[in-house]
């Protein structure tokens, strides 16, 4: 199939298993772990990611990203480390966005020494202090946007131009932003990445990850990849097929949701700050217009000082304290407690991130629902 498809029908039925024996109207669940290896075309085992579900489920995420091939595994952080291994060895250099996920600075900082690799993180998001960095055996600039927790946005196009007149790769993780509201590859950024728990997911049952790329560079990553087994069981493989047929609606829902808290959370007098670059007041809001086709449904946003941050969690009633996001449901959670409690206090700082901040996942609730249970837990936490 085309990826000139629309998007929905993209959804529900790019990287289908077609049902030949009973012509049923969803995929088949093939649970094998055991195929055979004479007289057939292709050799399929589980690690080598071509069992019939991996291996639809792969043109799906392909599609949605615009690229010519994709890759599916039981992780974020198992797509993030199979990618960038990748392609560095000892020696190489890597530039990395100074506010990035949590587990991703930690997997830099805790491994890289070890290979040899060496690294660097910028002062911002800006594409300046990327090409500040660059030195001959730079290989890799990484980045993320909307950046985790601060909604920070990336101009995609400048760090891709940069790439290429150094010969360089660059790689971005798109977890918040989802293929619905953004297309990195459309931008000439090479190697596209998602925590598939979350948006692809979407209802918070599912661990994943996924990459979407060109077949070369698929090519070197998957010789990477069988080597860590970083593979998603069949099972699981089914499960995100069938979330992501409603990928699109979902992520729309939420979207919308998202803009009308963001917009509310910025006129209340218990707030001091809110990140989302819907809002006029971002600091990147035209740069977001142009790369993003919807502005996500993550948000973060600081209270004022008087109010504790886990209090005001623990007083919510509709909205659930919660280590992940991307669900159906709204959820909150404490950065420094979670993603970035790897990083020390001086660290967070560094970034931006204070005790106050509280990172918010959008769900498809009622606006007018959500609300209310802010304003009670405001309410009661003061």
């Amino acid at each position: 199939m085309s990826n000139k498809l629309g998007i929905n029908t993209t959804c529900v039925h790019v990287g289908e298993v077609k049902d030949e024996q009973f012509k049923g109207a969803v995929s088949p669940m093939y649970l094998s772990t055991s195929y055979a290896f004479d007289g057939v075309e292709v050799k399929r085992y589980p690690r080598y990611y071509n069992t019939p579900n991996q291996e639809m489920l792969c043109k799906k995420i392909a599609a949605l990203e615009n690229t010519e091939a994709g890759l599916i595994f039981s992780s974020g952080m198992a797509a993030i480390s199979s990618a960038m291994l990748a392609f560095l060895e000892r020696g190489d250099h890597v530039i990395v966005q100074q506010v990035i996920y949590g587990g991703t600075y930690n997997f830099i900082v805790s491994e890289f020494d070890k290979y040899g690799i060496e690294y660097s993180f910028t002062e911002s998001d800006k594409a300046e202090d990327f090409k500040a960095l660059i030195k001959e055996n730079t290989r890799i600039l990484y980045i993320e946007t909307p950046s985790n927790p601060l909604l920070g946005i990336t101009d995609m196009q400048a760090i891709s131009n940069i790439a290429k007149e150094n010969n360089i790769l660059t790689m971005i993780d798109n977890t918040f932003a989802s293929p619905i509201n953004q297309n990195p590859a459309n931008f000439g950024i090479d190697i596209v990445i998602h925590s598939a728990t979350k948006y692809m997911g979407g209802h918070s049952d599912i661990s994943a990850g996924a990459i979407a790329a060109s077949e070369e560079h698929m090519e070197q990553i998957w010789k990477t990849a069988i080597n860590f087994g970083g593979n998603l069981s069949d099972q699981t493989v089914w499960l995100l097929e069938r979330s992501l047929k409603t990928l699109n609606l979902r992520v729309k829902e939420q979207t919308k949701n998202a803009q009308q808290m963001a917009e509310y959370l910025e006129q209340s007098s218990d707030i001091d700050s809110v990140y989302y670059p819907g809002l006029k007041s971002h600091p990147q809001h035209e740069l977001a217009k142009k790369q993003m086709k919807g502005f996500g449904a993550m948000l973060s946003f600081e209270l004022k000082e008087e109010i504790d941050a886990m209090t005001f969690q623990n007083n919510l009633s509709l909205i659930k304290p919660s280590m992940s996001l991307a669900g159906l449901e709204s959820t909150t959670v404490s950065p420094t407690q979670t993603t970035h409690a790897l990083l020390s206090e001086e660290e967070r700082l560094e970034r931006g991130i204070k005790d106050g901040l509280i990172r918010f996942s959008v769900g498809i609730e009622e606006p007018a629902d959500l609300i209310a249970d802010i304003e009670q837990a405001i309410e009661k936490s003061k």
